[in-house]
């Protein structure tokens, strides 16, 4: 199969440093390759995942008018010169206009919630068969599916082979804060969570230095580094990621907003760390209650759940992992989902 994958200009393939869809895109074409298909990609100039064919965006900004003519005119010329069975987009939905009428399949993910002015055009202007959406989790696709079209959720993926399983931890094991320090994810519930029921703290996360999240980390979390077993250990590359998660008797991350996917959802998993959130967004489909994991609706809750994790199967977090959100499981999904927009194109 010849598939041509996209992702927005201004995010190289794959990231230099941390990156959510910038990995799942390169992970998605190494593995396809693997399997035997032909890769074109669309992206950032200098993106190095090594595909058959390369196309770099000349603009650079997703939210210029210009730069989105002057992109969308590029995807048509990849389009025609490399013949795709599957246009598979991670950008804008807006390249894709001009080939809504035609006869080539297309899949167009969100990451994020959709915005239903522009997926509900989208599917007025699609000719039958032509355009399925899907969603990094099953509460995005459900946001979907209220503004119309073809929807399926496909979750990210987590790399199994660098995250290492850790079937036990220290009896004084830490929890762990990992992810962008700032009050939607609720760093702040993960300090009190942590100091009332007496257990150290390790903060991994990049955070702002200025506006409302630079106040947030000044006043809410900056306080308490250094203080009642509160420690910031900075962003963390993968080899460190591995390590943090793997010592960790919990990641709690309290999210305060309804949380598309979460990546690093899926890498506690991996490791075998049980996870304590809130129930919001994807959490519910990645966390089964009392299984993976606790969600929460207090800090009272985090600190009761802080009590029973002992309760927790470590090992059956990895299976968790491994059974929905390892690569090759996930690629399998999206190559079934091509398959069946093709074969649905060729009975319409």
């Amino acid at each position: 199969m010849r598939i041509l994958l996209s992702t927005d200009p201004e995010i190289e393939v794959p990231p230099k440093l941390y990156g959510g869809i910038e990995r799942i895109v390169d992970g998605l074409a190494r593995r396809l390759m693997t399997r035997g298909h032909k890769i074109c990609l669309v992206a950032k100039p200098g993106s190095s995942c090594p595909v058959d064919v390369f196309q770099p965006w000349p603009g650079q900004k997703s939210q210029s008018r210009l730069d989105t003519v002057r992109n969308a005119l590029t995807l048509g010329r990849a389009i025609r010169s490399f013949r795709p069975d599957v246009i598979h987009s991670f950008s804008r939905i807006a390249y894709l206009t001009p080939h809504l009428r035609g006869r080539i399949p297309i899949v167009m993910t969100y990451q994020r919630d959709p915005t239903p002015r522009t997926v509900n055009l989208a599917v007025k202007l699609a000719a039958p068969g032509v355009l399925t959406f899907t969603g990094c989790s099953e509460y995005i696709a459900s946001c979907g599916r209220k503004t119309g079209g073809t929807w399926l959720g496909i979750p990210n993926f987590a790399d199994m082979d660098s995250l290492k399983f850790s079937p036990s931890v220290a009896a004084d094991a830490p929890l762990v804060f990992l992810s962008r320090v700032e009050s939607i994810k609720g760093a702040h519930w993960a300090i009190e969570i942590a100091r009332r029921t007496g257990r150290r703290l390790l903060i991994a996360g990049n955070h702002a230095d200025s506006g409302p999240e630079g106040d947030y980390w000044t006043k809410e979390i900056e306080p308490w580094i250094g203080r009642d077993g509160i420690e910031y250990v900075g962003p963390v590359d993968d080899t460190q990621k591995n390590r943090v998660l793997g010592q960790a008797l919990a990641m709690v991350v309290p999210i305060q907003w309804n949380e598309p996917f979460g990546i690093v959802f899926a890498e506690s998993l991996a490791c075998g760390t049980p996870i304590i959130s809130c129930p919001r967004g994807s959490l519910p489909e990645i966390v089964r209650q009392g299984i993976d994991g606790f969600l929460i609706n207090s800090i009272e809750e985090g600190c009761e759940a802080v009590g029973k994790l002992h309760t927790i199967d470590r090992a059956s977090c990895r299976r968790r992992a491994e059974e929905h959100y390892a690569p090759d499981v996930v690629v399998g999904r999206y190559l079934d989902l091509y398959q069946q927009v093709r074969a649905g194109l060729r009975t319409t």
